[in-house]
């Protein structure tokens, strides 16, 4: 509470010095490096989109971004660096893809905001800024807290994104009941998930059940025989909630793997990461209820409208995102007293973007973010 207070009274005594002191030492130029050419360029431009328009709600002339191409590859990206470097900036926002930061621990003395979610293999001086898995794991322990589920497995393709989802377990110290790994290959998943699910022995039970009430003397054992041959199995599972570390088609082919086993969302939580409010999982029907973390749904709404409004064209996740980050950036110049050096990550801070809130802490930014359902084909807010 003392330090928040201790940061007001800073804001508000730098609100009442006269510009020129402030700003005694010039402009406070930030690096933006992005692919402007290329396969990628789209993207590159919706970045330099949004961050015209974050620049204009800010407001200061004094603050300025300085855009270098990529060409999405490491050795332009190291190249594009050592030009703004070379003009004395230190803070870099950007790369976009986690591949074009394999060079840039040669500029040591430069920190690079970098719009990826990966946190695993990083150099020292990048710092992802994306919606990583160690926020993502901590928000659905929250609503597994909430929610008194105790008994999760989690379900993680063998890819490259194993490792990142490792080390989020490791770094929040999510507990589990157990943790599999499956191909994403169609052919050997469902074989794969009858065997997590223990589908042979409880199709095996129902078998042996009604083997044995029809062998028996019951009164009423045609009803049980009715009763029984509606089931899929018989037996109980050793786990309450399912978590899948997955996206797109494939979550959809994991999730209809656990239905046709007989474990239904119905039955457990079917909870799965950050799905950027993916439209097609709302015609999945049979697979819902749905539950994922995600950044704040409305906010979102509004700045895609406010983009198209803007620019006539569509906003993404890599352009809203940008947006924040020049805000973050912006936030902790002016909460460091405008000296804008690589120690203003180190420091424990926070900031309220669009996207939700950044926690900064020692280089590593996560973000609290919000938790959705999808159920009965709608998109809705649980906390």
């Amino acid at each position: 509470m003392k330090t928040l207070l201790k940061k007001i009274i800073i804001i508000i005594f730098l609100c009442l010095l006269p510009l020129s002191k402030v700003f005694a030492e010039g402009k406070i130029r930030i690096g933006l490096v992005v692919p402007l050419s290329g396969e990628y360029s789209a993207i590159g431009d919706s970045i330099i989109k949004s961050t015209r328009l974050a620049l204009n709600k800010i407001n200061d002339e004094k603050f300025e971004i300085v855009p270098e191409d990529t060409k999405a590859n490491p050795i332009d990206a190291l190249k594009a660096s050592k030009t703004l470097n070379d003009q004395g900036i230190k803070i870099i926002i950007g790369p976009v893809f986690n591949e074009s930061t394999k060079y840039l621990d040669e500029l040591k003395d430069v920190t690079f905001i970098s719009f990826t979610n990966k946190i695993y293999g990083n150099p020292p001086n990048v710092i992802s800024a994306g919606v990583n898995a160690i926020s993502q794991l901590q928000t659905i322990d929250k609503f597994r807290n909430l929610n008194d589920i105790q008994r999760s497995i989690i379900l993680i393709p063998k890819s490259d994104y194993r490792n990142e989802i490792d080390q989020a377990i490791k770094i929040t110290k999510l507990k589990l009941k157990d943790k599999f790994f499956y191909d994403v290959d169609p052919t050997l998943l469902t074989a794969q998930i009858e065997k997590i699910t223990r589908y042979p022995e409880r199709k095996q039970n129902l078998l042996n059940e009604i083997e044995r009430i029809e062998n028996s003397s019951l009164i009423n054992k045609e009803r049980k025989i009715e009763e029984l041959n509606k089931k899929d199995t018989l037996g109980g599972i050793n786990f309450d909630s399912v978590i899948i570390a997955d996206f797109g088609e494939s979550l959809k082919s994991v999730a209809t793997s656990l239905l046709y086993t007989d474990v239904s969302s119905k039955r457990i939580s079917y909870i799965a990461l950050n799905q950027w409010f993916d439209n097609s999982l709302l015609k999945e029907t049979s697979l819902q209820p749905i539950y994922f973390p995600s950044i704040n749904k409305e906010n979102f709404e509004l700045f895609k409208l406010e983009y198209d409004n803007a620019y006539k064209k569509k906003a993404n996740q890599l352009s809203f995102l940008s947006y924040d980050l020049v805000g973050l950036v912006y936030f902790l110049i002016f909460s460091n007293n405008f000296n804008h050096d690589k120690k203003i990550f180190y420091e424990k801070n926070k900031f309220k973007g669009k996207i939700g809130i950044f926690e900064i802490d020692k280089n590593t930014i996560t973000h609290q973010l919000n938790f959705y359902s999808i159920d009965n084909g709608a998109f809705t807010k649980i906390f």
